[in-house]
């Protein structure tokens, strides 16, 4: 009742403000995944600042805040401002009452590596308390919490058994965060992911490693506790990390699967030394910057709505523009490029006002206090677009170009299904011909969405991402041009489709290395299966060959990994025996999941995709 009679909600706020066009493209799934009826998160408040400084100090530097705001032009932007300090100084007071209800006094810095730790859960734990995000990301706190341990263990106050256990402790602690979500958003994001990425290693703009004795002990939590899920544990991969951390992340990723890598000599330059991941793939400046999480767009069926004259194949309505129908018998490219092209205008300008609904409405009924708190006053706001299909298009246009491709329509004369002469060549196997196409269907499309006005000014920004939505996306998605069927799941992130990289490991990387990150700043997320025997046999053999794979795939340009080392006759056997595999971690687009969490769909899609059976 409070939240349907008393309290108007975000929710609310969004649906009362969506135009027509807005909820009809929702419903048919062409922008999906919105973060219209839940959280939207991707924000990583600074919370080594509690730590460091104090909840006194940062309300004094907030009060501070306020103060210069006290004008004589007192503006709209100045109003919002002030009031949304207001609530940054109220959330931490209450943030330090809540400290003190559990007999601590974090109003005051950290002495010692058990406070220190404490003073940041604390600050983490105030921040989820508040917000159910689709991603709450802890930030890069293992090299800062290395100074406090560091210091203790050269007094003589903490032993290195003590440290390991410290860090296990806390640990267990972002394990078991949980939030209350509905099943659409289950559907979306399955396995109850909460996000809870802490970045560990990486280099310092001056040459120096971040790596620390700590950035093995977070690793070293997949031993102790066992391999799991949470915290998503991302490592910032530089050709230049010291080889011995570079072997351990290698040895740990093969026995336990629970590691994503992110490029960090791309993102270095982009970011500082000073940044973490929210989210799945998403770079930001901690404490300085945060993102409007914005989903993804649906590229596939859009080149379905240029086939169909802006009607969708699933609903038979009119969704976008009112074009003129392909009618052909054999697709052409030059035509087919032509409407796309048109359509994705349409979809950017569609795409990007939705956002602007949805974060207006976010900002004002469930603003993030404290997250925001713990940010600069002034910060850097992206507008986080992302889009799904990649692989489905490029293939879909290659097969248009380089084979023939005859559309089988209904009786409405609606495009609904392709039948293919010939062969083409297909994304993911290191072919110029198509992975040119997927690169400059990124650009393209980036570029359409630079072209828009954003809320507060955000800098708009794109992710080929899809999270485990991608079987979603194929369910609201006919039949297209590459030979996919109806309902049949998209490739997830950036991968080529299922069984289409046929060339080896290297094959597939290089393809995915091929786009281009200066278009995609919020990230490329590519999810990589290999089979043990394939590393090698020895186990320092395994790790050795999977070093030299991602420092030549990061060498590349390659932005982001999720390195899985299994068979596939592991995880059918987890499907059918899964009271055996309680612990069984896998990696998909952008964060681990509990295999068996799952639901069975998903596991099939997981166990479809490919198993690289060599390296070259």
């Amino acid at each position: 009742e409070l939240f349907t009679d008393i309290r108007k909600t975000h929710n609310q706020g969004v649906f009362d403000a969506y135009t027509t066009d807005m909820k009809t493209a929702r419903k048919a799934g062409i922008i999906t995944g919105l973060p219209d009826a839940y959280g939207r998160g991707r924000i990583i408040g600074d919370y080594r600042r509690v730590a460091l400084y104090g909840t006194d100090r940062l309300i004094a530097d907030k009060k501070n805040d306020l103060l210069q705001l006290e004008t004589d032009a007192i503006t709209e932007d100045i109003i919002r401002a002030r009031e949304e300090l207001s609530e940054q100084i109220r959330s931490l007071d209450e943030l330090k009452r809540m400290a003190q209800s559990y007999g601590y006094d974090i109003s005051v810095p950290a002495t010692n590596a058990q406070e220190a730790v404490q003073w940041l859960y604390f600050a983490y734990l105030g921040a989820i308390k508040e917000q159910n995000g689709a991603a709450m990301s802890l930030g890069r706190v293992s090299s800062f919490l290395d100074i406090y341990i560091e210091r203790d263990l050269q007094n003589g106050t903490l032993t290195e058994e003590e440290a390991q256990e410290l860090i296990d402790q806390f640990v267990m602690k972002l394990r078991i965060v949980k939030f209350l979500r509905t099943p659409d958003y289950n559907e979306l994001f399955s396995g109850d992911p909460t996000w809870v990425t802490e970045s560990v290693g990486g280099m310092g703009m001056n040459g120096v490693t971040r790596v620390t004795k700590n950035s093995f002990r977070f690793l070293h939590t997949l031993y102790n506790l066992g391999p799991a899920p949470e915290p998503n544990l991302t490592v910032l991969w530089s050709a230049n990390l010291p080889d011995a951390f570079k072997q351990y992340c290698a040895k740990v990723s093969i026995e336990t699967s629970s590691i994503q890598y992110e490029n960090d000599d791309l993102m270095r330059m982009e970011y500082g030394d000073d940044y973490g991941i929210a989210c799945c793939v998403s770079a930001m400046r901690i404490g300085k910057q945060m993102q409007f999480f914005g989903a993804r767009a649906n590229l596939a069926k859009a080149l379905l709505y240029a086939i169909n004259g802006g009607v969708d194949e699933k609903l038979g309505i009119q969704v976008g523009p009112e074009t003129v129908p392909i009618t052909s018998d054999e697709l052409s490219y030059d035509e087919v490029m032509s409407k796309y092209d048109k359509m994705l205008d349409w979809l950017a300008k569609l795409y990007m006002n939705t956002l602007n609904v949805i974060h207006y409405m976010h900002d004002k009924y469930c603003y993030e206090r404290l997250e925001m708190a713990l940010h600069d006053r002034e910060i850097l706001r992206t507008m986080a677009c992302g889009i799904a299909g990649l692989s489905v298009v490029a293939d879909s246009l290659s097969a248009i170009r380089y084979a023939k491709v005859k559309p089988i329509r209904n009786e409405k004369g609606i495009a609904v299904d392709f039948e293919i002469t010939g062969e083409y060549p297909q994304y993911g196997n290191n072919d110029e011909r198509v992975d040119r196409m997927a690169v400059e269907l990124a650009e393209s499309f980036m570029n359409k969405l630079r072209k828009h006005k954003t809320y507060r000014g955000a800098l708009p920004t794109m992710s080929v991402l899809t999270i485990t939505s991608n079987v979603v996306y194929g369910k609201k998605t006919g039949s297209t041009p590459d030979g996919r069927k109806a309902g049949e799941p998209f490739a997830p992130g950036a991968n080529p489709m299922h069984g289409r990289d046929r060339k080896g490991a290297l094959a597939s990387l290089a393809s995915v290395a091929k786009l281009p990150y200066e278009h995609c700043l919020d990230g490329i997320s590519n999810t990589f299966s290999i089979v043990p025997k394939a590393l090698g046999r020895e186990t320092d053999v395994r790790s050795q060959n999977l070093v030299a794979m991602l420092d030549g795939y990061a060498t590349s340009g390659g932005h982001h990994l999720n390195v899985n080392v299994f068979n596939r006759e592991q995880l059918l056997d987890a499907m059918e025996h899964p009271e055996e595999y309680p612990q069984l971690t896998i990696r998909v687009s952008g964060y681990a999941v509990n295999f068996i969490k799952l639901t069975r769909e998903q596991q099939l899609d997981v166990i479809n995709r490919t198993f690289h059976g060599s390296i070259g």
